[in-house]
């Protein structure tokens, strides 16, 4: 047994050395600065503790992280619930682990939100009113307002809405109804509780209209055909990290208290959500308009 499992050491490390760089996707879901800013310290934890080498890319679009995953070569992406579940359908992407929120959950939730002025109170307030969504790949920022709409007796958007787009990010979509570009916001609870941390004033401008139903936070997925001992290192390395300090550092940075395993298992509420909204996630059109 001893032999045996020395020689599984053996394997790991050599496979580990063989891939000094690892190019990683990351979606759109902030600012793209702050986004890079987040996950930079992630990158060079990773690297000083298992050799790999983290090259982040930050997609310009939501959608764009399946189209590209081939194109520009990646090895994995940190998913977003719903390219997550398109990626486990379309791409055969094994999912590793996700991070645990600043309150113990390692799920999210999308909002509906309007600003208090605005009077709206329901879905038959919200006639010929502007929508921002974020993304047409985005659980909270399409998919789940799609199908909370849908149950609501909307099935045609431009119709019932004066107008709707496509702001490309949680944040901009909030900042939106803030400023006066739209009437009702779509987007998800931990990038609102980011924004609120940082101006605790501007929890008192927005009402909650609808949430969804919890699905797993944005979580590391990679190529199943990757090296076992890759996988099984930059697993490790984020599993664990909660345990060193210095590592709890980087955390702290990140915003979250540890990173846990994730499966494919843990996407059937999004699968449940698409579902509802009508969507086929093996043929699903995720361009927007």
């Amino acid at each position: 047994m001893k032999q045996i499992a020395a020689l599984l050491i053996v394997l790991v490390i050599s496979s580990v050395s063989h891939a000094t760089e690892l190019k990683i996707g990351l979606i759109p879901e902030q600012n793209v600065f702050k986004q890079m800013a987040r996950y930079k310290p992630l990158g060079q934890y990773i690297e000083q503790k298992t050799g790999i080498a983290i090259t982040f890319t930050i997609l310009s679009r939501y959608g764009n992280i399946i189209n590209s995953f081939s194109e520009k070569k990646l090895d994995g992406a940190f998913w977003g619930s719903f390219t997550g579940a398109l990626a486990v359908k379309q791409l055969n992407i094994e999912p590793i682990a996700r991070p645990v929120n600043l309150d113990g959950t390692s799920t999210y939730h999308g909002y509906i939100l309007v600003h208090k002025n605005s009077k709206i109170k329901n879905v038959s307030d919200m006639k010929g009113k502007t929508v921002a969504f974020v993304e047409k790949a985005t659980t909270a920022g399409y998919i789940f307002p799609v199908s909370y709409f849908k149950k609501h007796g909307i099935s045609k958007l431009d119709t019932y809405f004066k107008d709707y787009y496509f702001t490309g990010s949680h944040d901009a979509a909030i900042h939106a109804v803030l400023h006066g570009e739209a009437d009702i916001a779509c987007a998800k609870n931990t990038i609102f509780e980011m924004l609120v941390r940082d101006n605790p004033k501007l929890k008192d401008n927005l009402v909650i209209i609808a949430r969804s139903p919890d699905v797993p936070s944005n979580g590391l997925g990679l190529r199943k055909e990757l090296a076992y001992g890759v996988k099984a290192e930059l697993k490790r390395a984020l599993l664990t990290m909660h345990k060193d300090p210095e590592g709890k550092r980087v955390l702290e940075k990140f915003g979250v208290l540890q990173f846990i395993e994730t499966t494919e298992n843990d996407y059937a509420p999004v699968f449940d959500i698409a579902a509802s909204a009508g969507i086929s996630l093996e043929n699903y059109i995720y361009l927007n308009k």
